[in-house]
């Protein structure tokens, strides 16, 4: 059956249940945000929309894709609609998503993303460009400026292509400052400890190490207008599949090229240190706090840390799915007891760690969930050196015990050897170079660690000896709590 298109002209035959809440033709662009992918489009995207319907003001995205041209010429298609499907467990529930009002791709559309990070209106740029895109130097957590791509664009500036969103932006933001454009907020919601830290400092390391004459005062400058508010984003997005356009199409009566789905569940914690206007978050359902430190610490050391936990340890026995790895015996054991293991990490003031555990085993179990392990485990040197070496590292301190973190670093250090079917890393063939000499186990962790850039934790030898112990169960496939 050949369906219409999704697009504006579409919206009027839907029922008023499936449409945006707020008419697209009446927003314009006040947010710019970099990155194109699933989990934008079903969280910050549906608070912005909420919030504009909520408060009348016509607070619109204009999205920046780092590489996909062919995502935004199929968005474009559509008038930049899309649809969001929550994956209930008595079935799905789908609408129409209107808050993205253009979309661009930032290498040929270099002039109009700088025209928009200048533009007076636009007084809130997000992104969500996964934690690589960060290019982080593992030793000092600062800008990594002999990365062959970050080297690049350091050569390109004052006048040439850029490829990094760092890059663009501090290129953007140096340009916002010259042209003296009202303050901005640059809020990042990746998933990384610290977030907004970490962006204000790899975009001042960028332009510090740039040959613009000026830096000294651009970064002066932007130390008065540009703020870098942190952040905690929590909504659990797979990849979508074909399943999923097909749900749409059969919801709206049309056809939707880009749906997203997601669970029910979904939060957004904003430290309150906006230096311009944003729109009022709040009115969906967002906290805006003092510190988000406890509520992000909470975040990625019980729920991302043991999704990847379960992500690694699925790989290693053939499970598919988050959901297939809480069918198994073993997996909500693993949820339970290391978020028991990490919750003496975590400090006062954040979500009560067993009501936020007994969620999360909750989440993890829905049924209508199909949350891959591959995407899960994708980048895996990057996400656990921020959800379970900091967590592991004290905990040792201490002297106390840590079991399941040994067992899931064991689950990530077996997903590395040379020929695994493992997800994707930027690491991963210096990953699989650790395993090339014919040394015992526990060196071969030791030389995964360092790796990672946790010389201190490869000297653990106890640490070392334990982690290597676990491998056997598990080429075996065998979970063993």
């Amino acid at each position: 059956m050949n369906l219409p298109p999704l697009n504006r002209a579409a919206l009027s035959r839907m029922a008023p249940d499936l449409r945006p809440a707020v008419d697209p033709a009446e927003l314009r662009t006040r947010i710019v945000h970099f990155g194109l992918g699933a989990f934008h489009r079903a969280h910050q995207a549906v608070y912005t929309e909420n919030a504009a319907a909520s408060s009348g003001e016509p607070w619109g995205i204009t999205a920046v894709a780092p590489r996909s041209a062919g995502t935004v010429r199929a968005l474009r298609d559509q008038d930049c609609l899309y649809s969001l499907t929550e994956r209930r467990p008595g079935g799905g529930a789908s609408r129409v998503v209107g808050a993205v009002v253009d979309a661009l791709t930032m290498g040929p559309d270099t002039e109009a993303v700088d025209a928009l990070l200048t533009d007076p209106d636009v007084t809130v740029v997000t992104l969500t460009v996964t934690e690589k895109g960060y290019h982080r130097s593992p030793s000092t957590g600062g800008l990594d400026i002999s990365a062959a791509p970050v080297a690049a664009d350091l050569a390109a500036v004052p006048g040439g292509p850029l490829t990094t969103v760092v890059g663009r932006l501090a290129a953007g933001l140096a340009a916002r400052t010259r042209a003296g454009a009202p303050p901005v907020s640059v809020v990042s919601c990746d998933n990384m400890a610290g977030n907004g830290t970490v962006l204000r400092r790899v975009v001042r390391d960028f332009v510090r190490s740039s040959a613009w004459p000026e830096r000294d005062a651009i970064l002066d400058r932007m130390a008065r207008t540009v703020s870098f508010p942190s952040t905690v984003v929590d909504r659990i997005v797979p990849a979508p599949g074909e399943a999923d356009l097909s749900a749409a199409s059969a919801a709206l009566g049309v056809h939707d090229a880009l749906p997203v789905a997601g669970e029910p569940y979904r939060q957004w914690v904003l430290e309150d240190s906006f230096a311009a206007p944003r729109p009022p978050w709040e009115r969906d359902g967002a906290l805006v706090v003092p510190d988000v430190t406890p509520y992000q610490l909470t975040k990625l050391r019980l729920l991302n840390g043991s999704h990847s936990a379960l992500a690694h340890l699925g790989l290693a026995t053939g499970c598919v799915t988050i959901a297939g790895t809480m069918a198994a015996d073993w997996g909500e054991s693993v949820v339970r007891a290391l978020c028991a293991e990490v919750a003496a990490t975590l400090p006062a003031g954040g979500p009560d760690p067993l009501a936020y555990t007994d969620d999360l085993v909750g989440r993890f179990r829905n049924p209508a969930m199909h949350h891959l392990l591959r995407q899960i485990g994708s980048d895996g040197s990057l996400k656990i050196a921020e959800r379970w070496l900091p967590a592991l590292r004290e905990l040792r301190g201490r002297g106390a015990a840590t079991p399941v973190l040994e067992l899931a670093l064991a689950a990530w250090a077996h997903g590395t050897r040379p020929g695994a079917a493992a997800p994707d890393d930027p690491a991963a063939d210096a990953l699989a170079a650790c395993w090339s000499a014919p040394v015992r186990p526990a060196e071969t962790i030791r030389a995964l660690l360092r790796a990672l850039g946790a010389a201190d934790l490869a000297g653990d030898d106890a640490l070392t000896a334990a982690v290597a112990d676990r491998l056997p169960a598990l080429r075996a496939g065998r979970v063993e709590i």
